[in-house]
């Protein structure tokens, strides 16, 4: 089992505006949603990050550009520019840090050149 982190600044605020949002009840429909399939894939990365259904791989040019194994994992199947979410195993031993979340480039030529990730940070309750 792995704790799952939040990277810093982008996902960590993005995650705890969601959660407000949640726990306040004024998060749109939208984004209840999007706080369920996450909540999901995170607890599954959290159990076996190679579950069968999260279609776990590594992206090349992302590991090549930040220096560190970058692993994308769906946020559904089967629906047009459906989510992905980016993580990376660390800082810690134990630990899986979110660093992105994006719809699935539909660009196949340097598709993923667009995509900025968060710097690995602290742990989420």
């Amino acid at each position: 089992m792995y704790s799952i982190v939040m990277g810093i600044p982008e996902m960590r605020d993005f995650w705890d505006s969601l959660c407000s949002k949640v726990n306040s009840g004024s998060a749109s429909k939208d984004e209840m949603k999007l706080y369920k399939k996450m909540g999901k894939v995170m607890y599954h990365i959290s159990q076996n990050p190679r579950r069968t259904g999260l279609e776990t791989h590594e992206i090349s040019s992302l590991t090549k550009r930040y220096g560190i194994k970058v692993w994308q994992s769906y946020l559904e199947n089967q629906t047009p520019a459906a989510g992905r979410i980016y993580w990376v195993y660390g800082p810690d031993r134990g630990e899986i840090t979110i660093i992105g979340l994006e719809p699935h480039p539909n660009d196949k030529s340097n598709s993923y050149d667009k995509i900025t990730l968060s710097s690995t940070g602290e742990r989420i309750s």
